[in-house]
């Protein structure tokens, strides 16, 4: 099938299922543009528990999936590649997140929502990329803080803010791949260029930076500024919406080798294939579920 065919098929089923289509800054640019809505993780996820749709099908990884369920339990939520996994959240299983508590028993665990549900269920409170400043800062100053699995994310909140927390040893592989002769050779090329990175880069990176935030800032500011280049450290995928917002501006992908291949394991293709069979369902023990629940609860109530 040509594009408007295969576009066309995914409205037919989008209305057949009475389904919503919700899709990360990540995805691939043409899934973002048959999408019912495109934003960050958490919007996503609330975007799901507002809507009136019987079925949601997610176009990310596995743990954004996991929240919308999470947030909107009585919603069949589908994920069209069962394999589209996040790094990050599996470098964090619920043993090491347990071992990792009780060496600190009297801490308070936050999580960054890049993690599995089985992990949400286990730790106080979640917090994103955008909102985790806000969050920590709501905690009670006289008992020591375990922030899991972004050590990034962690140690770019610690410096920045002055807070202290113990932090498990993840990361994104795809924002890792930011190098400082890649800094080098973009701004030599773009000498006038904004540079704007996310949180999850290394310390180096994110201390050349001129704007450190979350997809949806990184957005915002692009949008608000005068400068009218920048460079992007970050998943290409944000490209999109990025030229799509602002077609008079210049943006330059910090390096061709940061992109999530499990970001782009979703196609039009398998959209069509997920509404036609169903596939593939997100399920959630319900008392892994509800704790969960409580975790990104107590963050939306503070952010």
């Amino acid at each position: 099938m040509n594009l408007n065919a295969i576009t066309a098929r995914i409205d037919q089923l989008r209305k057949q299922r009475n389904a919503v289509i919700l899709a990360h800054y990540y995805q691939r640019p043409e899934v973002q543009d048959v999408a019912d809505f495109v934003g960050d993780s958490l919007d996503l996820s609330r975007k799901a528990a507002a809507t009136t749709a019987d079925v949601i099908v997610f176009c990310g990884v596995h743990f954004m999936a996991e929240t919308a369920k999470i947030l909107a339990p009585s919603k069949t939520v589908l994920i069209p590649d069962e394999n589209a996994a996040c790094p990050m959240a599996n470098m964090l299983t619920v043993r090491e997140l347990r071992q990792f508590k009780a060496q600190y028993p009297d801490a308070i665990t936050v999580a960054y929502v890049n993690c599995s549900a089985a992990v949400k269920a286990e730790v106080d409170i979640c917090c994103t990329s955008a909102n985790a400043p806000k969050v920590v800062a709501s905690l009670p100053k006289n008992r020591p803080i375990l922030f899991v699995p972004d050590q990034s994310l962690g140690d770019f909140i610690n410096r920045k803010f002055g807070f202290s927390m113990i932090l498990w040893p993840g990361f994104c592989p795809t924002h890792h791949r930011f190098l400082q002769r890649d800094i080098n050779d973009m701004r030599a090329a773009h000498p006038h260029a904004l540079l704007c990175v996310h949180p999850e880069c290394t310390r180096d990176v994110i201390d050349q930076a001129d704007f450190v935030g979350s997809t949806s800032q990184i957005i915002n500011f692009c949008s608000s500024s005068p400068a009218s280049e920048f460079i992007i450290g970050t998943e290409q995928g944000i490209l999109h919406p990025l030229k799509k917002r602002n077609p008079s501006k210049n943006f330059y992908h910090l390096s061709p080798l940061a992109t999530c291949s499990n970001m782009k394991l979703t196609t039009l293709e398998k959209i069509i294939w997920s509404l036609e069979d169903m596939i593939y369902e997100i399920s959630i023990p319900e008392d892994i579920r509800q704790r969960a629940f409580n975790a990104v609860h107590r963050m939306i109530q503070i952010v």
